[in-house]
């Protein structure tokens, strides 16, 4: 007999292997996300562990049957299912809604966005985790689930990517290193990457700080990519001014030594759709393609100069004739 769910069924099949006879608490949705619902996922499923819940979603993926004449995929769906490992008290038996709620959300992002998330993926969630809570856990980045990997459907491939909650200075060493390098920070001490809004923040241990300041000397930054509200330019007398708020050029001023010095270029996107990319260069240039894009070629000395220049006032970006920085 033919499944109506074969996507639905691939998944159960692989936690099945996990968590045999196990039967999950499962939350699904009152009206689905194709019928005008405002959930894009179909379901939650909560798994309790000794220590933790394990989430997993169903609607990223590919789910349903499809028409006989539909064209095969190498991927299901988004290619992907979100996991969540929440910590659980001893004797915990009502499961963390919230963290269903979180899961909503980011499909949310994506349906709408049209950005997926992959494995090194990460993002600013701007507050706290959970709401009503006073969670240090203020991001999340992505990590392939360590027990699930990735499947094959009837539909494709699908992979069980995990959210992770990091804490602000997490964050931070994600921005300015790589989120592999915090990941394995995070391994050594959570091993299933369990997110728990009580733990403290892995930057509070020395060695971990040493540790992700070498990493970031060493490798440089992989965030090539920033947000950076307030941030614009403008050419008036053959001079560009670069315009930053002062809330924000305390994390330029960080970032920008983990790219341009190791020979990797960094794109600012501001208000308006404006965009600067910032080029590590042997010779100053500057480049306005069109749509609000800017584009500059730094040589060392400019490169170096840049977060110094990142201070309240106006003034000339030494090495880049006639850029001047406003903040």
């Amino acid at each position: 007999m033919t499944s109506d769910a074969p996507g639905w069924d691939a998944i159960d099949a692989r936690l099945e292997t996990l968590y045999p006879g196990v039967e999950p608490l499962h939350f699904g949705t009152l009206i689905k996300f194709a019928l005008g619902g405002p959930d894009p996922l179909d379901g939650v499923s909560f798994y309790p562990r000794d220590d933790h819940w394990h989430l997993v979603s169903y609607g990223m993926s590919d789910l349903y049957a499809r028409d006989d004449d539909a064209e095969p995929t190498e991927i299901s769906g988004w290619g992907f299912e979100f996991t969540f490992r929440v910590a659980r008290a001893a004797g915990e038996t009502e499961p963390p809604m919230w963290a269903a709620n979180l899961l909503q959300n980011l499909a949310r992002y994506v349906f709408s966005s049209g950005n997926w998330f992959e494995p090194g993926h990460h993002m600013n969630a701007n507050g706290p985790l959970r709401q009503d809570s006073e969670t240090d856990l203020t991001a999340l980045v992505f990590a392939e689930d360590p027990e699930l990997g990735a499947i094959g459907t009837p539909h494709g491939r699908l992979q069980f990517v995990q959210v992770v909650g990091l804490t602000t200075g997490e964050y931070e060493a994600v921005l300015h290193w790589n989120s592999q390098g915090l990941l394995d920070l995070l391994g050594e001490r959570l091993p299933l990457l369990v997110t728990d809004l009580d733990r403290p923040s892995v930057t509070g241990d020395p060695e971990a700080r040493a540790a992700i300041e070498a990493g970031r000397q060493r490798d440089g930054s992989s965030t090539g990519v920033l947000m950076v509200a307030g941030c614009g330019w403008s050419d008036e007398d053959d001079r560009i001014r670069l315009r930053f708020q002062e809330i924000t050029t305390p994390m330029l001023a960080r970032a920008i030594p983990s790219r341009l010095p190791h020979g990797r270029p960094m794109l600012l996107e501001g208000d308006d759709g404006q965009r600067i990319f910032l080029n590590p260069a042997d010779v100053f240039a500057v480049r306005r393609p069109g749509d609000g894009v800017l584009e500059l070629d730094l040589p060392p000395e400019a490169a170096a100069a840049l977060p110094a220049a990142l201070m309240p006032g106006s003034r000339p970006l030494p090495g880049a004739t006639g850029v001047i920085i406003e903040v």
